[in-house]
């Protein structure tokens, strides 16, 4: 599965004030520490990029291609700061546009982009009058609509990677098992079919830290078995990377690498929990299993899951 490294984006107060104060040595070592790890896209994350922010997506991408030459995500709701970021780079087909979601206009502009700079578009399946649809057969028809205006402007669906969006299970522990549908549902509905790819943090936001990168890794594994194409990442998880190798390749390393691709192939052929064997003396072994109730919403979620 491809990674998208999310760790410069401005939702950290620290990168904030970097990118506002235009702290090249901050930005660079973030990015180094970034490439180090070979994501197959770096996200670019700025917000609106308004007033004090204006110009900062090309100031970023000037320090990026001095250093790499992996393909940028260029994340920003200004659409023409996103533009100048493509404008910018000499391998636009290989970057991606993050994001657009079923409101025309948005969808409209960005596709325009995605056609003109022929690269990937990351699409939303939300409008601003619903929101997230709680049920995966709605989200599915948010992404028949933004189809329908992709295949008209002629953009290939390789080229589009459907976000079903993921709720945090300590909020509405019901949508982690909605999302994996969501996603099982963009494979088959499509011809030919259509990327996909999630924000994995999402899965965990408001969780207790300590319980968050577990849970990030059952659900990644999961989704995999699903279908997912791609996930947005801490690339700094070292853990996270080097499970997705291990899914990816079928080569475990640790003993409950088992526990992992059994998961896998429990998603991957619409199987049962109890389908998957595990040693219930091994501690980690157990949290994985238990993590995967609390997604497939067979336990109530609590902080304290892990203990029960």
């Amino acid at each position: 599965m491809k990674l998208i490294s999310e760790n410069l984006h401005i939702i950290s107060k620290a990168t904030k004030e970097a990118v506002l104060n235009r702290d090249e040595k901050y930005i660079k070592n973030l990015l180094e520490r970034q490439i180090a790890t070979k994501p197959d896209w770096i996200d670019l994350n700025i917000g609106p990029a308004r007033g004090a922010f204006s110009g900062s997506m090309k100031w970023l991408v000037d320090i990026a291609l001095n250093l790499t030459d992996i393909p940028l995500s260029f994340d920003s709701t200004n659409a023409d700061e996103v533009e100048i970021g493509l404008k910018s780079v000499s391998n636009s087909d290989k970057c991606m546009i993050n994001s657009t979601n079923a409101d025309f206009e948005r969808l409209d502009r960005v596709s325009d982009l995605a056609l003109k700079y022929n690269c990937s578009m990351i699409a939303l399946t939300m409008n601003s009058e619903t929101g997230i649809p709680k049920e995966a057969d709605k989200r599915l028809e948010l992404a028949f609509e933004i189809n329908a205006v992709t295949d008209e402007k002629g953009i290939d669906n390789s080229k589009i990677y459907f976000d079903p969006l993921i709720l945090p299970v300590c909020v509405d522990q019901s949508q982690a098992l909605e999302a994996l549908n969501t996603l099982r549902m963009l494979k088959e509905s499509f011809d030919p079919q259509v990327m996909t790819t999630i924000g994995l943090s999402n899965v965990s936001n408001g969780c207790p830290k300590e319980l968050r990168p577990l849970i990030n890794r059952v659900f990644m594994v999961m989704a995999m078995g699903c279908g997912l194409d791609s996930a947005i990442v801490d690339s700094f998880d070292s853990e996270l990377l080097r499970i997705n190798s291990v899914i990816e390749t079928k080569i475990p390393s640790q003993s409950y690498d088992y526990v992992y691709i059994s998961l896998y192939d429990m998603m991957q052929n619409f199987e049962e929990l109890d389908s998957v064997t595990y040693d219930k003396n091994d501690i980690e072994q157990r949290r994985i299993i238990k993590t995967a109730e609390i997604i497939l919403n067979k336990k109530i979620y609590s902080n304290s899951y892990l203990d029960i």
